[in-house]
């Protein structure tokens, strides 16, 4: 049974959110701690997801903001390396969708890492053009879905 995906409210629950950020989309690039927090993660049209582990690990996280109106951005979405293939990216995902939704949003775009554009393909994705690469050495790709 996959944990609920919540907002992460406690001290605890922030820690944990942003060390999965560091270990899975920065510390593999030899990033400095602190690089897994954005400018606009404390504003309030920021919302973030958060799954965790019995013990208070961070088992999946992500996050959706308005970018343009009518249009939900996500960002950051990460799954710890031993909850991958279990649903937990796929629920995190959902969680945001459905938050997009609620606030009258009608798409929603990514920048999917070049391994994870199958992931959201499955999820209702397309691939619109190639986005950057991030560390000089990760492909990206915009991706769009109706909501």
């Amino acid at each position: 049974m996959l944990p609920p995906v919540r907002t992460p409210h406690s001290p605890s629950d922030r820690a944990a959110y942003y060390q999965l950020r560091y270990e899975v989309l920065r510390q593999p690039w030899q990033q400095p701690p602190g690089s897994e927090h954005a400018e606009d993660d404390a504003l309030p049209d920021t919302f973030h997801a958060l799954v965790t582990a019995p013990d208070g690990t961070a088992l999946g996280v992500g996050r959706v903001h308005t970018a343009a109106p009518g249009q939900a951005q996500v960002r950051f979405m990460a799954v710890h390396p031993s909850a991958q293939g279990q649903g937990v990216g796929r629920a995190v995902l959902e969680y945001l969708e459905a938050e997009a939704r609620r606030r009258g949003l009608t798409e929603c775009v990514l920048h999917a890492r070049e391994q994870a554009v199958p992931f959201y393909q499955r999820l209702g994705y397309e691939v619109v053009a190639p986005s950057h690469t991030l560390f000089g050495s990760i492909p990206h790709f915009l991706m769009r879905k109706r909501l």
